[in-house]
């Protein structure tokens, strides 16, 4: 994939509940963490992946987002899309408000949540993507206490099964990383 093909959605619309009261005040994706927003975490390493659009998702404290976010994007040389849920829609929902940005080009793009921290595989990610010429990625990561989160259940050829919400019996301890790719 080259660097004009690589596009990103990402989830901001929540309301950040479980950070209250420090998103009584501000949205969580611009919550800091080692001295910068959240979401400028994920930004910086999708534009290392050679992401040059991204789309967010808002809904919660939108403005407020728009008016902090537009000077890092002119900063990370990336064009920012701000696609507006007037009310709470899920995953699923905000995929679908932003399909109008999202069918400009039948290239793949990341989908994320907007709360992830981690060593972004960006790179790995697209690469096993791209090699595997599926419909989609979905990043799973392990967890020692399953119960809490929505578990993958996968075949031997590592293809989706199933999903199993804070199961009361151990299936697995794979969960969904909130990473995906389409």
């Amino acid at each position: 994939m080259t660097k004009e093909q690589m596009r990103a959605l990402i989830l901001v619309g929540g309301y950040g509940t479980r950070l209250r009261p420090l998103t009584l005040s501000r949205p969580k994706p611009l919550v800091e963490f080692a001295n910068k927003p959240i979401l400028l975490h994920q930004m910086e390493a999708l534009v290392d992946a050679g992401v040059t659009e991204v789309i967010l998702a808002v809904s919660y404290r939108a403005e407020q987002m728009e008016q902090e976010l537009k000077a890092e994007a002119v900063k990370l040389g990336i064009s920012l899309i701000f696609s507006h849920e007037s009310e709470p829609l899920g995953t699923a929902g905000p995929i679908a408000l932003a399909k109008e940005h999202l069918v400009k080009s039948t290239k793949p793009f990341f989908v994320l949540n907007s709360d992830i921290i981690c060593d972004f595989p960006f790179k790995e990610l697209a690469k096993f993507h791209r090699d595997h010429g599926q419909e989609g990625t979905i990043v799973v990561t392990k967890v020692e206490e399953p119960s809490k989160y929505g578990v993958v259940v996968y075949d031997s050829n590592q293809c989706i099964e199933s999903f199993v919400e804070k199961p009361q019996e151990f299936i697995s301890n794979k969960i969904n990383a909130g990473m995906f790719m389409q």
